[in-house]
């Protein structure tokens, strides 16, 4: 095998193993960049609707209660998760994958019953008191999304509507009946804010751009070995050729071979500065013999 050759293969071993291990931080760098973003979107998202809920408790609702219609008709509008879901569907017209939902294993409205995977998050949290935010991954039928749960603690407010019938607004449960809802215990987790976010998207810009990064540094790796096997044959074999060619014709009889052009102070030049020293003493050698 040629110096070259040796050469390129030692550079291809040790660029390969580090454009490997460059590629794997990166892909990992990325991916987790955007999972922050994906995060960050669901944050955003949930501080929005817990502004609205906020809104609702203390602004909206004691004006519509002092509406003569609330004690005939009962008026969602009261409920602070009626305004922060009601926001969000207006929200989720330009983002339908994205979700928000406020869900009891044990609702007024049946609209707002938790699914299994979301009773599964509630049971959780009522299990662990100290567990009151809870991210995950979820497979859904878009691609996998990332969820962002908090616990929705009964306090003396949510106890005027769901400790027992009898305390109830008659107009509630006109509205919703008497066989759901109720029962809530003070101080105990009752509900769960949970947003959904698709990762697909951010996932994707993730991808493209570790693929990318791999063309990148495979024009790099190339580009680099064609510059550093320029860089060896100037320097190192060419020098070497010209001196194992004149080697070959001292070799061969030649007595007054040309010297060599020695260019630099390196250890190349100074090996052709000795073979031409050792030619001169050759051929005066030779003349002596003869």
């Amino acid at each position: 095998m040629k110096l070259l050759a040796k050469f390129n293969l030692i550079l291809l071993v040790l660029f390969g193993a580090g454009t490997l291990l460059i590629s794997q931080l990166s892909y990992n760098f990325l991916i987790q960049n955007a999972r922050r973003e994906v995060m960050q979107e669901a944050e955003l998202m949930l501080a929005s609707a817990r502004s609205v809920r906020d809104y609702t408790a203390e602004d909206l609702k004691p004006l519509l209660e002092q509406n003569p219609q609330h004690k005939m008709r009962f008026l969602p509008e009261t409920i602070p998760a009626f305004g922060a879901t009601s926001t969000f569907n207006r929200l989720k017209q330009n983002y339908p994958d994205y979700t928000y939902r406020e869900v009891s294993v044990n609702p007024t409205n049946p609209e707002d019953r938790a699914t299994d995977w979301e009773a599964d998050i509630l049971a959780y949290m009522r299990d662990h008191a100290d567990h009151k935010l809870m991210i995950g991954d979820r497979d859904t039928p878009t691609g996998p999304a990332l969820y962002l749960a908090s616990a929705i603690t009964a306090d003396p407010s949510c106890m005027e509507c769901h400790s027992r019938p009898a305390v109830a607004p008659a107009a509630m449960i006109a509205t919703y009946g008497l066989d759901h809802g109720f029962g809530w215990k003070a101080g105990s987790v009752v509900a769960a804010q949970i947003v959904s976010v698709p990762m697909s998207v951010p996932v994707g810009i993730a991808k493209r751009a570790f693929h990318l990064l791999i063309i990148y540094l495979a024009i790099a790796l190339f580009a680099t070995i064609a510059a550093l096997d320029a860089g060896v044959y100037f320097i190192v074999i060419r020098p070497l050729r010209l001196v194992s060619n004149a080697a070959d014709l001292a070799s061969m009889g030649e007595a007054a071979p040309a010297p060599l052009p020695v260019r630099g102070k390196d250890e190349i030049a100074t090996m052709t500065a000795s073979f031409n020293r050792m030619q001169v003493s050759l051929a005066k050698a030779l003349k002596l013999l003869k």
